[in-house]
């Protein structure tokens, strides 16, 4: 820039002070800064590479700072951050919160942030921040993104079949997770863990994981299941085994437009020479409803059954190998033998066996057997962080299942863990946008021809080759076996 000078005798004299780069002389691109420029672009936004992967999976909103709460101050781990991080941590099984921490810790440092503490209680007190709502919300975006991606070929004669069950969770052995959810009754205490009762409603076209409830021993699988009820909707199939098989459930879904498919309760008996015959074990029959109040009942939903509901039983064999059952008998609210054949609700119950994959995926694939949360509090969390890792991961295989037009029950569902996992990073440091969608093209692609093999048929003992180590199981408190080892020390101190 030119800047004034002393007047010489009448004139002005002036002087240019201009500093050349190489990017003035070549470019910008032969620029020694250019490179650097480009590494810091390339830097990532968040501490982990999922946060790139998911983030037009839910909207991003959700996870922004509120106007007042605990959220609502600018902290380190922020509520993104500390979700993407307890994400990251739930798709790495076996992560401790140390390692987690140690990421972030990374990521700040790529940024110029040093010498930070790798103290992992601040990260313990933001993933007790989580809103619950926030969480659920995501959970259910997400498995709607999966149901989106559902083909009409995977439909049941256009009904959406929602598969339901219940599981055990295992909890760290704390006072407050003991008040919350005590151990079994046959257990000594000090010598158990405290059980949690999950009961979960899934979708049989995606095998997104829809809804679920919590509870404790002392709540039953059915009670559960009631507080599920308005989450299904008129022109639904609900499918599920014999206990769920009770008139209450029946006739309450039958009541809400919900039809349903079961098998028969041992308890119930049966006669196919009585009712209507529609073909060969397959009658029309009615039950009555019961002269006693259930307990699994609020008096009010007693009070709105029906006396009495029409039903279809029917009867086929069973002829695979290392099964215990020789026949199954099913009850349904679909009466119609034409529109709904009997072969075909056979051969529909038994992808009822799916729902026992979905849960031995979460729990133990994705290891949430055994929580690690000392609270009632963050278990709840740490489930839904599972269950919205879950659905993530099949709302991709789905998305991959329906661009290549592979059956979406054959993908197998550890190799897309794996495959996700190893893809995330590079879509993160991808040089372009371009680039980061081929990246993810391709992942839709490994995704797709991870088929697990198609063994119909297929019989396995239910037996184990691996021996376990001969460690007796503790019957006392741990304390008391300390004391008892510290007991016998000092006695052979003393006779020494």
């Amino acid at each position: 820039m030119p800047k004034k000078g002393l007047p010489v005798k009448g004139i002005y004299l002036y002087h240019y002070r201009y500093m050349f780069t190489t990017g003035d002389l070549f470019g910008k691109f032969h620029s020694p800064r250019h490179s650097l420029h480009r590494a810091r672009a390339r830097l990532p936004r968040s501490p982990n590479e999922l946060a790139i992967l998911f983030k037009d999976w839910f909207p991003a909103h959700w996870l922004s700072p509120t106007e007042e709460g605990p959220n609502s101050r600018q902290r380190l781990y922020s509520l993104a951050v500390t979700f993407w991080t307890f994400l990251w941590q739930v798709l790495n099984p076996g992560s401790p919160c140390s390692d987690a921490v140690s990421k972030v810790i990374a990521w700040l440092a790529s940024l110029g942030r040093h010498h930070l503490s790798g103290d992992t209680s601040p990260y313990c007190q933001a993933r007790a921040r989580l809103p619950k709502s926030t969480l659920q919300n995501i959970l259910g975006a997400v498995a709607q993104k999966a149901e989106q991606r559902v083909r009409s070929h995977w439909r049941f004669h256009d009904l959406d079949v929602k598969v339901g069950d219940g599981t055990s969770l295992l909890a760290p052995d704390t006072p407050k997770n003991q008040k919350a959810f005590p151990q079994s009754a046959q257990q000594q205490p000090g010598c158990g863990f405290p059980l949690i009762k999950l009961v979960a409603l899934f979708s049989l076209s995606s095998g997104a994981l829809l809804h679920f409830t919590l509870g404790n021993k002392h709540d039953s699988e059915l009670g559960l299941f009631r507080r599920l009820w308005h989450h299904l909707k008129a022109g639904d199939l609900f499918l599920a085994d014999r206990l769920f098989c009770d008139y209450v459930t029946i006739a309450g879904l039958w009541q809400r437009h919900v039809a349903s498919l079961m098998r028969l309760n041992e308890s119930r008996t049966h006669d196919f020479r009585q009712g209507k015959r529609l073909g060969r074990y397959d009658r029309l029959v009615t039950w009555h409803k019961p002269q006693r109040k259930r307990k699994t009942a609020t008096r009010r939903l007693w009070n709105a059954l029906p006396a009495q509901i029409t039903l279809r039983l029917i009867r086929y064999p069973v002829s695979i190998p290392g099964f215990r059952s020789k026949y199954i008998v099913l009850v349904t609210t679909l009466l119609d033998p034409v529109a709904y054949p009997a072969a075909e609700l056979a051969q529909l119950y038994a992808r009822r066996w799916s729902v026992e994959l979905f849960f031995r995926h979460i729990k133990t694939t994705m290891q949430m057997d055994m929580l690690r949360c000392l609270s009632p509090a963050l278990l709840h969390r740490e489930v839904l962080l599972h269950l919205i890792a879950y659905n993530l991961i099949r709302a991709m295989m789905a998305e991959a299942a329906g661009i290549y037009d592979q059956d979406v029950a054959r993908l197998s569902f550890k190799g897309s863990v794996q495959t996700v996992r190893h893809f995330s990073p590079v879509i993160a440091q991808a040089s372009s946008r371009r680039k980061a969608v081929q990246l993810t093209n391709d992942l839709l692609q490994t995704l797709a021809r991870g088929l697990v093999p198609d063994r119909p048929g297929r019989a396995e003992p239910r037996v184990l080759k691996r021996r376990h180590k001969r460690y007796s199981l503790m019957t006392r408190p741990r304390n008391h076996w300390k004391a008892h080892l510290r007991s016998r020390k000092t006695t052979k101190n003393q006779r020494a």
